[in-house]
C-alpha cells in the first residue's frame, strides 16, 4: 500500500529532523545528552509468533536493569497485518513505536519511504564486522544502514522420524523422491507425505528456486517470476498435490500445517526454526528425537531455500531515538541472541554467538546454520514485500486448482511489472 505525497512530505521531514547518522540524542522523550543517563520510554513492537512472543517480552523489559529510568512498552503485533500496521503508524505519526521488529524484505522499503532512522556509526562499524555478512546485507538501503539484524533464518524440510522408518524411505533430497516417499508412507500407514503450504508466498520460494528461477533480477531489472523457470516452479508444486504427495489449504496454512505435522496426519513439512519449539509441543514429538530436519527438497535444477529473518530498526520520528537505539543494541547483543537460541532454538546474527555452548550444542543450529549459509539472498529492494501479496494470491490460485500453474504464473508476472514500474 503506497502513501500520498503529503504523508512522504510528512515522514520525509521527520527523517531530516533526526540526524543523518541516528547519534544526536538531544530527543524530546525526557533524554540527557549524550554521555547521560537514558530515561523515558520506548515502545517496541514485536512480530515474534505465539511461541516466542512471551520469551521476548521477557528479554525486552530486562532492558530496565541496564537502564533503570527507561520503560520498555511491549506490544506484540501478529506478522500478518504489521507490515500495514506499521506503515499506517508511520506515515501518521499517531501512536507510531519506537523500534519495529521488521521482516528482512520490509526494511528497504521502509527506508526508502523516509521511514526510519540511520543506524548510529558506531553501530554500524560493530554490524558490518561481526555479524553475518547476509544477514547484515538486509538492513541496508542504497549504501546506508537502517536496521540491525536481530535473527535470522530459512526453510527446512521437518520430517516425523518413526513414519519415514516405518514406510522405510529416508528424508527426499528431491521433489521426485517426495513424491516416491509419500506412496510408501501412504501404503503403510494411511497418511500422507506433505503438507504444502499453498497459502504463502514466502513457501513458493524453495520450488522457484529449485527449478533454477527467482521473482526478479534486480541487476537487471527484469521481472522473472513468469519465465520458463518459473512457470516450471509452479507446475512443479502443483504436481505434488495432483499427484497424491502433498495436501494443502487455502487458508490458515500455518496453523493447518503445524496442526497435522503435529498429529501424525503428514509426515513431513517444510518450516523455519521459529516453528520448533511448536512443533515440540505436539503429540508426535512427546520425545523431541521424533523430529528430524533436512534440506529443502531440490528441484530439477537445484536445492534453495530462502534467507529470511528479522532486523530491528527505529522510527525516525521517535521522541526518544537514543533509548531506541540503545535498546536495539541490547536486543542484538550477543548475551540475547544466545539467550534466544537457548529458549527458542533461533540463529543468531552475530558470527561469534555461534562459538557459545548454547548455541554450538543446539541441535537445530547444527542443522539451520548451514541451511543459512546456503540460503538464496533476495534482492534487497523497496518492493520486495510488495511483490509478496499478488504472489501469494496467484500462488493459493495454482495450488487449489483454481488457475493453471502457466495462468497464475503469467498473473503474477503481470502485477509484478505494475508494482515494478519501467521493469521488463
Amino acid at each position: 500500500m503506497r502513501r500520498g505525497i503529503a504523508a512522504t512530505a510528512l515522514v520525509a521531514t521527520l527523517a531530516l529532523a533526526a540526524t543523518a547518522c541516528g547519534g544526536d540524542t538531544k530527543d524530546d522523550g525526557g533524554q540527557t545528552k549524550a554521555g547521560g543517563e537514558l530515561s523515558g520510554t520506548v515502545t517496541w513492537w514485536d512480530t515474534s509468533n505465539d511461541a516466542e512472543k512471551a520469551s521476548f517480552q521477557k528479554i525486552a523489559e530486562a532492558f530496565t536493569a541496564k537502564h533503570p529510568k527507561v520503560t520498555v512498552k511491549y506490544v506484540n503485533v501478529p506478522y500478518g497485518d504489521a507490515q500495514n500496521k506499521v506503515k499506517n503508524a508511520f506515515s501518521s505519526g499517531s501512536e507510531a513505536p519506537d523500534v519495529i521488529r521488521a521482516d528482512v524484505g520490509w526494511v528497504a522499503d521502509f527506508a526508502s519511504l523516509g521511514y526510519l532512522d540511520q543506524v548510529p556509526a558506531e553501530t554500524v562499524k560493530k554490524v558490518d564486522a561481526e555479524f553475518l555478512p547476509q544477514a547484515a546485507a538486509s538492513g541496508k538501503y542504497e549504501g546506508k544502514t537502517y536496521a540491525v539484524p536481530q535473527v535470522i533464518d530459512t526453510l527446512g524440510l521437518f520430517y516425523n522420524k518413526k513414519m519415514l522408518a516405518d514406510a522405510g524411505v529416508q528424508p527426499p533430497k528431491n521433489l521426485e523422491e517426495v513424491k516416491t516417499a509419500a506412496a510408501a508412507i501412504k501404503a503403510k500407514t494411511g497418511k500422507t507425505g506433505l503438507y504444502l503450504r499453498g497459502d504463502d508466498s514466502y513457501w513458493s520460494l524453495p520450488y522457484l528456486y529449485g527449478e533454477g528461477g527467482d521473482l526478479v533480477d534486480a541487476k537487471t531489472k527484469t521481472v522473472t517470476v513468469d519465465n520458463e523457470a518459473g512457470v516450471k516452479a509452479f507446475k512443479a508444486a502443483r504436481d505434488l498435490i495432483t499427484s497424491g504427495a502433498a495436501i494443502t489449504s487455502a487458508t490458515d496454512g500455518y496453523v493447518n500445517q503445524q496442526t497435522a505435522f503435529k498429529s501424525g496426519q503428514v509426515a513431513m513439512m517444510i518450516n523455519g526454526p521459529w516453528a520448533v519449539k511448536d512443533t515440540y509441543a505436539g503429540e508426535q514429538f512427546a520425545d523431541k528425537a521424533n523430529l528430524g530436519i533436512a534440506p529443502v527438497p531440490a528441484g530439477s535444477a537445484r536445492q534453495g531455500a530462502p534467507q529470511g529473518g528479522h532486523d530491528l530498526a527505529v522510527y525516525a520520528g521517535s521522541k526518544n531515538r537514543s533509548a531506541a537505539h540503545a535498546f536495539v543494541e541490547y536486543m542484538t547483543s550477543q548475551e540475547v541472541q544466545v539467550q534466544a537460541t537457548k529458549e527458542l532454538s533461533l540463529l543468531p546474527t552475530r558470527t561469534a554467538a555461534y562459538e557459545q555452548p548454547d548455541v554450538k550444542g543446539n541441535e537445530m543450529v547444527q542443522f539451520f546454520k548451514p541451511a543459512v549459509d546456503k540460503a538464496v539472498e533476495r534482492a534487497w529492494i523497496p518492493e520486495n514485500g510488495s511483490l509478496f501479496e499478488p504472489l501469494k494470491v496467484q500462488w493459493t490460485k495454482a495450488m487449489t486448482g483454481t488457475s493453471t500453474p502457466d495462468e497464475a504464473a503469467k498473473a503474477a508476472g503481470v502485477e509484478f511489472r505494475k508494482i515494478l514500474k519501467g521493469w521488463k
